[in-house]
Order: C-alpha cells, then sequence, then structure tokens
C-alpha cells in the first residue's frame, strides 16, 4: 500500500493516478451515493479541483485507488468560489446548509480545508481501518509541509468514534446536521501538537 500526494506539479510523475482517483470519487459519490456532481471522461471533479488544490491518495502498486481526499487552502479563489465550506456557508452551494458553522469560514494560509475524503468500494471492511489511518498519516504529513497548522472538514457526525483511533485531535466547529439522509459536521483536525 502506497500514499501519494499529488499537485499539478507532479501530476505527470504518477501516470494515470489522478485520472483513476476521479474515477474512484465517481464511482462512490456519483454511482454509489446517487450525488449530482459534475463529470466528464468517467470521472468526477469539481469547481475546488484546481492548481492551489493538493490531492491524497493511498494506492496499489499497479496504480488502483484505495482511497483519496483533496487539500484545498482556504485563501483559494477562483472565479466566485473559494473552499467549499466556506462558499455553503456564504449561500453559493444549494447542497449543503449555509449554517454549517458556529462562526465566519475563517481564510488563513495555516488553514487548509480536507474535502472529498473517501475509501473506495472495493475496499473490504476488514481492510478500511488501516486505509483510513495511511490516508490520514499522508494528509496530515501533507498539511504540514504546505505549512497548515489545521484542516476544516465536514465529515459523518460519527465522526468521535474513529478520531482517536487514527490519531488526530478534532474539535467540532458546527452543528450536526443532515444532508441527503446522513448526520454530518464541520470538524477541525489540529496539526499544530505535531509541527516541528
Amino acid at each position: 500500500m502506497l500514499t501519494t500526494t499529488l499537485s499539478f506539479e507532479n501530476l505527470h510523475n504518477h501516470g494515470e493516478l489522478f485520472a483513476n482517483m476521479l474515477r474512484a470519487r465517481r464511482e462512490l459519490f456519483i454511482e454509489q451515493n446517487k450525488w449530482d456532481l459534475p463529470e466528464a471522461l468517467g470521472m468526477e471533479y469539481d469547481q475546488y479541483d484546481t492548481p492551489a488544490s493538493r490531492w491524497v491518495v493511498v494506492h496499489d502498486e499497479l496504480g488502483q485507488v484505495l482511497a483519496g481526499n483533496r487539500l484545498t487552502p482556504t485563501t483559494a479563489k477562483c472565479g466566485i468560489y473559494s473552499y467549499m465550506i466556506r462558499d455553503a456557508q456564504n449561500g453559493l452551494l444549494d447542497t449543503i446548509p449555509s449554517n454549517l458553522l458556529y462562526d465566519e469560514a475563517p481564510v488563513s494560509d495555516m488553514i487548509w480545508e480536507s474535502s472529498r475524503l473517501f475509501v473506495s468500494q472495493a475496499v473490504p471492511l476488514a481492510q478500511r481501518r488501516p486505509i483510513y489511518f495511511k490516508l490520514v498519516l499522508e494528509l496530515t504529513k501533507a498539511a504540514r509541509s504546505l505549512g497548515a497548522t489545521s484542516c476544516l472538514t465536514l465529515l459523518n457526525a460519527n465522526w468521535p468514534l474513529w478520531a482517536k483511533r487514527v490519531g488526530v485531535d478534532m474539535t467540532a466547529m458546527g452543528p450536526v446536521m443532515e444532508i441527503d439522509g446522513i448526520k454530518n459536521q464541520v470538524v477541525s483536525m489540529n496539526f499544530a501538537a505535531n509541527l516541528h
């Protein structure tokens, strides 16, 4: 099991890995979850998949994607968009409630957003925990290398059950809310204690 952090600067070094990650996202988010998201060439994408973002991918030696995640700086700007949580709060996304945060969405070089976190449906249940652990470990490493002390993320509201298991300090940043029949909550993953 390998982990790779992709950027527009290094995509060419990793063959089909980026495309495979977008294909895996489509399989889960569009085919399985039935989310109404943009797609092309068998890949899911959105307005946050820009050169400002990074993508953390857990994969095998052949490039089969097991899990993934996107990191976007909270300072990002692309037309009217910034990052998903802030744009939802500002009423730009009709699929996520605008009251998802207790306070105003932050804009800081030291805070990134983690979004589109997934584990492939092809991964057996017994193998998911080590894959989540690898994903979070690489996410932490990538975020710290970018200067982030924390990441905001919208997660299933059961996050307290697995936060300690994967070794991440997490804090609720907004109320529990139902989206597509699933209880979700914005949390902050704190990496400051790990910065050396």
